[in-house]
Order: structure tokens, then sequence, then C-alpha cells
């Protein structure tokens, strides 16, 4: 027998031997499958590639700014200034078209020798003068008869035409001097008389008043172009105030 009694059989390693510890535990502290030890402050280049931080150390995050403060309200409404102003050059246009048709439209006789003219609808019509010192107001005196010139044709009496209307349209120039009622739509015979003094080339007009046409157009074409111009300079002042405003605000800070 061996001197050596009490050893386990098959001669276990010692510990100091540098052999495996008991419940799995490894020499020299080192923890299974390769984790730091416990409490301990891995350094850089250690197992894990970088840069490591001790017990309780966070890592330090960098705030980034927010950026300037966006300036109400946008540039967007620059567009709807514009649109409200182009609008209103649209409208002037489009009237001016309307009302230019509508005047090439009138029924017309010549001066000094009359004519016959046919009018279609009952109701309001206005003569107007169109020559030499329409638009001035400096037209030679002369006298108009209008009379039926066939049944069932009716019509009013004449009468002076109050308001100031005139139109220059391409060569013409025209001035509303009378105003009667058509009773019955027909052919009507119109008569100057003592217009010997009239410029060649005048002519007496009949149609609807155009008054209500040139106020229409005019006034809600300035009223569309002036708010869209209002509107620009005001959305531009406010901007302006808004934005130096800001700067001052991103300067105190």
């Amino acid at each position: 027998m061996d001197g050596r009694a009490g050893q386990p059989a098959g001669g276990g390693a010692d510990a100091s031997d540098g052999g495996q510890q008991p419940d799995g535990q490894q020499p020299d502290g080192q923890q299974p499958d390769g984790a730091p030890p416990s409490g301990g402050t891995p350094q850089a280049g250690g197992p894990y590639g970088g840069q490591q931080f001790g017990s309780g150390q966070s890592p330090i995050v960098a705030g980034m700014g927010a950026g300037r403060p966006r300036v109400r309200p946008g540039r967007v409404w620059y567009v709807a200034a514009v649109a409200l102003f182009l609008a209103g050059v649209a409208w002037l246009v489009f009237g001016f078209v309307s009302l230019s048709s509508k005047v090439d439209a009138f029924s017309r006789v010549p001066l000094p020798a009359g004519g016959t003219v046919t009018l279609s609808h009952s109701g309001r019509y206005v003569v107007y003068y169109e020559g030499a010192g329409a638009t001035s107001g400096r037209i030679p005196r002369f006298l108009v008869h209008i009379a039926p010139a066939a049944p069932p044709a009716a019509v009013g009496s004449l009468r002076s035409y109050a308001a100031s209307v005139t139109y220059t349209i391409g060569a013409r120039q025209g001035r509303a001097v009378l105003t009667f009622q058509v009773v019955h739509p027909g052919r009507f015979l119109v008569e100057p008389s003592g217009a010997t003094a009239v410029a060649g080339g005048s002519d007496l007009a009949f149609g609807s008043s155009i008054a209500g046409s040139i106020v229409g157009t005019v006034l809600l074409s300035i009223g569309l172009i002036f708010l869209g111009i209002a509107g620009a300079i005001v959305l531009f002042i406010v901007r302006l105030s808004r934005t130096r405003r800001a700067r001052a605000l991103a300067g105190a800070r």
C-alpha cells in the first residue's frame, strides 16, 4: 500500500496547481464565458474592445439646440396676397372685355341721316352719342324723334339722361344722352333733326345702361388689388417685427 492515506482514488488535482475550482469558478477571479470580475473596472482594449466605464459612471449625451423658431404667419400668406392682386387685375380685364362686347352689340343709326333700329326686348333703353366731343361733353345740339316702324312696336317718351356716363373703347367714344322705355319690341324709326353741325362718322347707339357694369368692374377690381397690396405690406411688417424679436431672444441666450 502507498503511504499517502486519505487521498481520493484517481489522484485529483490540487487547487494550487491551477486546476478548476469548485462551482465552476476560474482561477485568478476569472468569471465564466469571459465576463469581467465582479466589481472590477474594465480598461481600454479589454475584452469589450473599447473605452469602458467604471461602476456607476454614465455616458455623457450632448444636447442639440432646436434651431431658430419659425416666424408666424408663414411666407405662404404672400401667395394669398398675390392671388388677390391678380384676381383684381383679371376681373378688370374681364370687365373691360365684357363691356367692349356689350358696346359693340348696340344697334346704331348714322348722324345726321338717321334710320331704323331693331330693339329686341321691352324695358329701359339708353341712347348714346358716339362722335367727336362725346367724352368731353361738347356735343352739338339736335333733336331726336323715335317712332314705331311697324306694329306691334311701341315706345314711351324720351327723357334726358341725368348721370354722366362715358366710354372709350377702341376708336369709339360715347356718352349717354337720352333714355326711354320700349313697351313692345320691334323696329323703330329714328329721325334726328337739326344735326347738320354734327361731325361726319357720328352715330346714335341704342342699348342697355352700362353704368352698372362700369361701377361693378372698377370697384371690385380696385378692392381686390388694394386688399392684395395692403395684405402683402401688413404681412411684411408683422414678419419683420417678429423676426427681429426672435433674433433678439436668441442673442440673449
